[in-house]
């Protein structure tokens, strides 16, 4: 029998399968919702940016619950704004939490959900291995270096010197799919290789970069894609924004969230025409 590979990386026509397309039939409901808890009052910013990754990553309707709904409906009136609890907040088929939400409360609220939930930032703040490994749907953790290092107790040294076993600890522990944001992303779960991402450019070390991500992976997760390709769909897709978005000069996150149409067609019509 072949050997598994430790690791393996994604092309341009593996991305395109994975990519949702809506039928004649669908409706945003049916599309997916994705729900996002992000922002406060002093990071409003991060609520618009992962709302912004979110209404571009196939999703029918993007819910938010924080206190960033003003500034969220200023910049996205299609999004569906809530200022109670997530629980209050209507069906979604994801959760995203965590961007942006300092000591805000949601994130024990949404991991109790029985639907896909994807934790970044702040949300990973103190996790608890054994309330995710408890959760009866998939966990994606979406930690950088240095929050992989405070999840794993160790020196973020250790984990910048040793990502390929940094990402497999973390997602062994957790019992999730771990997306280990950094210069190479890595993606692992407990079974099967690693996936390296190979899209990116350095421009994408920038400020609001990783909410913008966030928000894209979620909604990918709420059209039904398992965490590891929705992670590795949205990794690529984010990494070829940042390229379409920077062009060799600095870019924003808020402009990799308007270039991520552009890098969808991309693959989708380069996949096509072969």
């Amino acid at each position: 029998l072949p050997s598994v590979p430790a690791v393996e990386a994604l092309q341009h026509a593996d991305v395109a399968d994975l990519l949702p397309v809506p039928a004649a039939e669908s409706d945003k409901y049916r599309r997916g919702v994705v729900g996002v808890v992000a922002g406060s009052g002093r990071y409003p910013g991060a609520a618009v940016l992962a709302v912004a990754g979110a209404l571009r990553g196939g999703a029918g309707a993007v819910r938010y619950v924080g206190p960033g709904g003003d500034a969220v409906i200023a910049r996205f009136p299609e999004t569906l704004v809530s200022d109670g609890s997530p629980d209050k907040a209507g069906r979604v088929q994801a959760w995203v939490v965590g961007p942006g939400l300092g000591e805000g409360p949601g994130v024990a609220e949404v991991l109790a959900s029985d639907v896909p939930v994807l934790v970044d930032a702040d949300g990973l703040r103190g996790l608890d291995p054994d309330a995710v490994r408890a959760r009866p749907a998939a966990t994606l953790l979406t930690p950088h270096a240095g929050e992989a290092a405070a999840l794993l107790g160790v020196p973020r040294e250790r984990v910048e010197a040793e990502r390929l076993a940094s990402v497999r600890e973390l997602a062994a522990r957790f019992g999730a799919t771990v997306l280990l944001k950094g210069s190479t992303t890595l993606i692992a779960d407990a079974e099967g290789p690693v996936r390296v991402n190979s899209t990116g450019t350095p421009w994408l070390a920038t400020a609001g970069s990783g909410d913008v991500l966030s928000g894209l992976a979620g909604s990918l997760l709420a059209t039904g894609l398992p965490a590891r390709d929705a992670a590795s769909a949205a990794a690529y897709l984010h990494g070829l924004a940042g390229r379409h978005a920077a062009q060799g000069a600095p870019t924003s996150a808020y402009a990799v969230a308007e270039a991520l149409p552009t890098a969808w067609r991309d693959i989708t019509e380069t996949s096509a025409e072969r």
